[in-house]
């Protein structure tokens, strides 16, 4: 394993991310506070507490999930398309490093700066709401679990895509909609039964409950099937970057 190669690409990422603090840290958890003072008081007023959780600290899990999976896709997306874009991709591809190693470097930076603008959201959220973590070591797994996973999808996007307008295209259009659908200000059991069966085929919806389950004990599905789902995709997302490198898909054309 080339760990050079690796940490080089590694502390290239991150350098970019730091250049860039105001947008890539501040912007975030400026969001996330506006999501507090919206939802957790305007919302919250109404609803006071959704399985004996109080509505500002049930929404804080749902939160996190929604900038971490925005924030993988993004930067890893950029992360590969900027190479790409001004031509420097041929210098990675001809280096004495593999493959795998190109994807550790990227995915690896991509997923460090998520889960450091999730856990600066997480401190943020003490300031709002009073929050106590049932199962740390399932929160900590399940974070870097999602944003390694959404990585690889922001990597996979980010060599598919052809312009910027494709590169922000699945985030804005996809993604972000699945959140905001997967239970991430709700909980499914409040909705009419057929939606609560149609939401049970999203899967951003397991990986909010996941995640929420280990906050407070409580999930719309079982934690099983979440850690199950989150393999399952992540699993389907090295299939697809494999095939990238074996085929050369619009990396070498």
């Amino acid at each position: 394993m080339n760990w050079t190669g690796i940490s080089a690409i590694w502390m290239f990422e991150m350098t970019r991310f730091f250049r860039s603090i105001a947008q890539s840290l501040i912007s975030p958890v400026l969001s996330t506070s506006l999501y507090f003072v919206v939802f957790g008081t305007a919302i919250g007023s109404r609803i006071q507490q959704i399985e004996e959780v109080s509505y500002g600290a049930f929404i804080v899990p749902g939160l996190i999930m929604l900038t971490v999976l925005q924030q993988s896709i993004q930067n890893a997306g950029f992360g590969i398309y900027f190479p790409k874009f001004i031509g420097t991709i041929y210098e990675v591809l001809t280096a004495p490093i593999s493959s795998l190693e190109i994807v550790i470097g990227y995915v690896g930076a991509a997923a460090a700066k998520a889960i450091m603008i999730g856990i600066i959201i997480l401190i943020t959220s003490f300031f709002f709401v009073d929050i106590q973590i049932a199962h740390p070591v399932f929160m900590v797994a399940f974070l870097v679990l999602t944003a390694v996973t959404f990585s690889l999808l922001g990597f996979v996007l980010g060599i598919w895509a052809q312009n910027f307008e494709q590169l922000n295209l699945v985030p804005l259009l996809v993604v972000t909609p699945l959140v905001f659908l997967g239970g991430s200000f709700y909980s499914v059991s409040m909705l009419p039964p057929f939606w609560q069966n149609v939401s049970f085929f999203n899967p951003v919806l397991y990986l909010v409950s996941g995640f929420r389950w280990s906050f407070f004990g409580t999930s719309d599905v079982p934690i099983v099937a979440s850690l199950i789902a989150v393999m399952i995709f992540a699993g389907i997302c090295l299939g697809i970057v494999w095939w990238i490198f074996k085929t050369g898909y619009r990396l070498k054309s």
